[in-house]
């Protein structure tokens, strides 16, 4: 056995020397077994991954080898990574296992085994998949309306991800391809809100980043309703504009801008976003007439017409009893004046008299 053990050792540096020149170049893939092809071993980045080599015999030479050098030579362990090891499940199996795989374990791999008669090799090329993953994502963005933007989204895996964009509304299209960038020209008001880049391929969940886009334009008048008030009683003026950045509101009476409204004399102005009130505590007849609303912002200014309306309270009619009650009839004639008849009766009893003293007179 001594004498077995020292021969093999002599023949260990010439068993080495073949393997350094298989490093340059591969034969093709084979099977454990010499007699078959196998596909390439495709693994996903983390997992771990079993490259299988069988021997014919137990005094056989074997090796495992890629293109940095030899990985093992027998049991004897020549790769300082911890992450490779031999796994043997029989007497015959010389199998290499790498556990927690990454891209830069993907090259051929060769195990190389020695008999009495030749030498034979199976090639293994690992794939290594990997999970799509956003690197780089535009930052939040705030353009003037017309302008042309770019969205970028940089995304990396194996296989190449698939690139989508979505515009988030309720009608939003998806803008599929595999560009990385996403040009949007002449961009509307419309066009504002948040864009969604996913990433996709066919090994793990899609990777989802978000990018908002503020789209600036000018105001516009959208609500202004004029009011009627009665004097001595509250009244209201509303005013609102779209725009963006929010509007500054103003106002004024009668069209004058050297009469800008404050919050004085009994009048308060109260702003809310893109909504302007203006309140009168206690209407007065200097309060009624026309009033300018105006918005601006720093891309645009514009201005509506108010009015405050006076209201006229309607005339109460008379009730038939207080018409009955201020009946005056003055009259001539035979017999004695009455005056002021206090009831229908009474006043029709006076017509007719008067009717017949009018005909006998005749």
């Amino acid at each position: 056995m001594v004498g077995r053990s020292q021969a093999d050792r002599n023949q260990l540096p010439l068993f080495l020397l073949r393997l350094l020149c298989l490093l340059p170049t591969g034969l093709p893939v084979r099977s454990g077994d010499f007699n078959r092809s196998t596909d390439n071993i495709t693994v996903r980045q983390g997992d771990t991954a079993i490259l299988r080599c069988f021997v014919e015999d137990r005094s056989s030479k074997v090796a495992w080898l890629n293109r940095s050098g030899i990985i093992f030579a027998g049991d004897d362990k020549w790769s300082l990574d911890p992450r490779v090891e031999l796994e043997k499940r029989s007497l015959l199996e010389y199998s290499l296992r790498i556990q927690k795989v990454d891209v830069f374990d993907e090259v051929p791999y060769t195990c190389s085994v020695q008999t009495k008669q030749h030498t034979k090799t199976t090639q293994v090329y690992l794939i290594v998949q990997v999970p799509p993953k956003i690197s780089n994502i535009s930052e939040d963005i705030t353009v003037n309306e017309g302008s042309n933007v770019t969205l970028m989204c940089i995304a990396y895996g194996r296989p190449e991800p698939m690139i989508t964009w979505r515009h988030l509304t309720p009608t939003a299209r998806d803008f599929e391809g595999e560009e990385e960038f996403l040009e949007i020209q002449g961009i509307t008001r419309e066009q504002s809100g948040r864009y969604e880049c996913k990433a996709a391929n066919e090994v793990a969940s899609a990777d989802v980043k978000q990018v908002r886009v503020t789209v600036n334009y000018p105001p516009i008048i959208t609500v202004s309703n004029s009011n009627e008030a009665t004097t001595g009683k509250q009244a209201i003026l509303r005013c609102e504009a779209s725009a963006v950045p929010t509007p500054d509101f103003e106002w004024y009476k009668d069209d004058a801008r050297s009469r800008r409204i404050n919050s004085a004399q009994g009048l308060e102005i109260r702003n809310t976003g893109s909504r302007s009130i203006l309140m009168v505590a206690n209407v007065t007849e200097e309060h009624y007439g026309n009033y300018t609303c105006v918005a601006a912002n720093k891309l645009g200014i514009t201005n509506t017409s108010l009015y405050l309306y006076k209201r006229v309270s309607p005339t109460k009619p008379m009730s038939s009893s207080e018409r009955g009650s201020n009946v005056h009839y003055k009259f001539k004639g035979p017999g004695t004046p009455i005056d002021n008849a206090t009831s229908l009766a009474a006043s029709l009893w006076l017509m007719a008299n008067l009717l017949f003293c009018l005909f006998c007179t005749c």
